[in-house]
């Protein structure tokens, strides 16, 4: 069995994943122990790819309960590609506002006005976000609904 298995610490170095976090992700149920050499939990070789595919959705934003449905009971990967392309929908338009703000920055950094409050551009940049700001308030969205 201890063949083809590794343990805690191999795993942990081979996919720079800390034990800890390893530990957390077998409480969650995304990956599974295979049983123990000493007081150190054992793990089929194939761990490490699942890591890898774990890695891979948390850098694209997905939260690790999404992850988990992403695998079948018997641990074979069945990614809904309708979920990645939602999250690189979500992607795009998280792109999209930060090359903007980023956009707003290099500007007012580099801006000739007299002051930012005389800037137009910045005034700009000030009224999309009172405007983001009031569109994600709960209150605002109350006062909204109440509207005749």
């Amino acid at each position: 069995m201890a063949a083809n298995h590794l343990d805690i610490a191999e795993v942990a170095q081979r996919s720079g994943v800390p034990a800890s976090t390893l530990r957390f992700y077998e409480e969650k149920g995304l990956i599974a122990s295979t049983g123990r050499r000493g007081l150190r939990r054992l793990f089929e070789a194939g761990v490490l790819e699942r890591l890898a595919l774990i890695a891979v959705g948390r850098s694209a934003g997905f939260s690790l309960d999404e992850i988990g449905h992403m695998f079948a009971p018997e641990g074979v990967p069945r990614i809904d590609r309708q979920m990645l392309a939602a999250k690189a929908d979500e992607l795009d338009r998280t792109i999209r506002k930060l090359s903007a703000m980023r956009d707003g920055l290099r500007h007012a950094a580099a801006c000739p006005a007299p002051s930012h409050m005389e800037c137009p551009t910045f005034q700009r940049i000030l009224r999309a976000a009172a405007y983001g700001a009031a569109k994600r308030s709960p209150k605002a969205s109350a006062l909204r609904s109440a509207r005749p």
